[in-house]
């Protein structure tokens, strides 16, 4: 298709003032763009006026622009030409060959950040060899609702506005993390990236465990959300590590004893150790691709 176009840190309070002369264009405008534009409007880091995008053709970018107020572009050359500070890429990993090759000029002193999956920063630094700096990041779905996490990496290393602007931008997101090595972001994949996906799978088994044991089908599936969607809030809001909560739920000899050790018995913990790895490879051979 064509286009017609290991640091912690913690959610900053927005700062307009100090990002005011930034204007941010979008490449894409999906679930997690549009998750983006609404938070950094919501939470008054930017305004509508300051954030333009644009999309294949498809109808996102109308969508998002009559949504939020926010400029729309037909093409991303004419987005370019608007001279955004910050140039966020959304749009699918496969849609970055397919961006017009006079791009690369126009970008000169821009910062680029990529929310692409499998993209690496050589491949980035090659389309966009004039950009003031390169921005990787790994968001997760959770993130479409202000609860995800996301890791990221600059290429080189960024001035202090530059990593105020780029956390108060990923943050709209959830949680934010920077890490110092490239390799850092396929493990980041292999966890928070691809891990929304394996909370989901077990909720699906618990609800047919449910099932299986003589639960109604609503009931088994309401008795399976809740009891992760509650689970998770507590987690958040202990300051107990999940393994004490879990010995705070678990009697000497009782139910969940029985269970537990049901799941140790099929070595529970050596599975999801080997579905990380197999994420992790997976995403380093789609980097390398």
């Amino acid at each position: 298709m064509t286009f017609s176009p290991e640091r912690s840190l913690h959610n900053p309070p927005p700062n307009h003032n100090f990002l005011m002369n930034c204007k941010i264009g979008f490449v894409g405008a999906g679930k997690m763009v549009s998750a983006i534009v609404t938070s950094l409007i919501r939470s008054g880091s930017f305004q509508a006026n300051e954030i333009t995008c644009c999309s294949a053709n498809d109808g996102t970018s109308n969508a998002l622009s009559l949504e939020t107020g926010i400029h729309r572009c037909e093409d991303v050359a004419e987005l370019i030409g608007k001279n955004p500070n910050l140039l966020v890429l959304g749009c699918k990993p496969q849609q970055l060959a397919e961006l017009p090759p006079e791009i690369a000029k126009s970008t000169e002193g821009m910062i680029i950040l990529s929310i692409m999956a499998g993209i690496t920063l050589t491949r980035l630094k090659s389309a966009f060899p004039l950009s003031r700096n390169i921005v990787r990041s790994m968001p997760n779905t959770p993130g479409q609702i202000g609860a995800g996490i996301t890791g990221f990496l600059f290429d080189s290393n960024p001035t202090e506005v530059d990593r105020t602007t780029i956390q108060n931008v990923l943050s709209s997101l959830g949680q934010v993390r920077e890490v110092t090595n490239e390799i850092d972001i396929d493990r980041v994949t292999a966890i928070s990236g691809s891990g929304p996906a394996y909370l989901f799978e077990f909720a699906c088994a618990l609800e047919q465990a449910g099932k299986e044991i003589g639960l109604e089908t609503e009931l088994a599936k309401d008795l399976a959300l809740h009891t992760i969607v509650g689970a998770a809030k507590l987690m958040e809001q202990s300051n107990n590590h999940p393994e004490e909560l879990r010995n705070q739920v678990t009697s000497p000899n009782g139910t969940t004893q029985a269970a537990l050790e049901s799941f140790a018995e099929d070595q529970l913990r050596e599975i999801v150790q080997r579905a990380a790895q197999a994420a992790r490879d997976r995403s380093i051979e789609l980097s390398n691709a």
